[in-house]
């Protein structure tokens, strides 16, 4: 299924426009995300991997099964991570705080999750989805969005709310805004979290998320 290996199929479908590589390995740009994927773990494949990595670079995967390290790289990390969807759909949220991201808040947007460290994060992610956000006296103070998207799927993504603005409800809202408008487009939201994590686990079972499957986080380094 292609929620197995969501990586893949955003790459092969609805964000082939970035993909880099070919039928055995892609990534997305480094500048964009480090994240990259393969069809599946044949020696092929993984050598094709490889050649993706620049020295020195770490690719990140996400898939239902383990992936072995291509040769010529070195498993970093590995993790058990959970995979949940808002099935069925959640209601869309009337705020008007919300207002949508564009490029000029960029770097708003990266000195945020620089601090919330929601996952990989740079200048140039909005370019895989739709971000949203709230500004309190001028200040990003919270924000989501997407990221992989695939058919019929998009990934609730990026939920950060800046220190000086927390235990104020503002993670759940938008949470709750951007699997509403990713609804509202006919689609279904999901998202990852690490298995570890419990409580981020527990706040979006709340909000209406359930659990899918379990998947496999790996961190995948080519040395210098």
């Amino acid at each position: 299924m292609s929620l197995d290996n969501p990586i893949w199929t955003a790459l092969e479908t609805r964000h082939a426009h970035l993909a880099q590589g070919d039928a055995r390995a892609r990534r997305y740009p480094p500048e964009v995300s480090p994240f990259a994927a393969v069809p599946d773990t044949s020696p092929k494949s993984l050598a094709a991997l490889a050649d993706l990595a620049r020295p020195g670079e770490t690719l990140l995967t996400i898939r239902a099964e383990p992936i072995p390290a291509p040769p010529g790289m070195e498993l970093a990390t590995a993790a058990e991570a959970v995979q949940m969807l808002a099935d069925p759909p959640l209601p869309e949220v009337d705020d008007p705080r919300l207002r949508p991201l564009e490029t000029l808040d960029a770097a708003d947007m990266l000195a945020l999750a620089t601090l919330s460290e929601p996952g990989p994060f740079s200048l140039r992610t909005l370019e895989l989805g739709r971000f949203w956000g709230i500004r309190i006296d001028g200040r990003l103070a919270a924000m989501a969005g997407e990221r992989l998207k695939l058919p019929g799927h998009a990934e609730l993504s990026g939920v950060c709310v800046h220190p000086d603005f927390r235990r104020r409800g503002l993670g759940a809202l938008m949470s709750r805004f951007v699997a509403g408008r990713i609804a509202a487009a006919g689609e279904t939201a999901f998202l990852h979290a690490y298995a570890a994590n419990v409580a981020a686990i527990g706040l979006y079972a709340a909000l209406g998320f359930r659990l899918r499957r379990t998947m496999r986080v790996a961190a995948l380094r080519r040395p210098d």
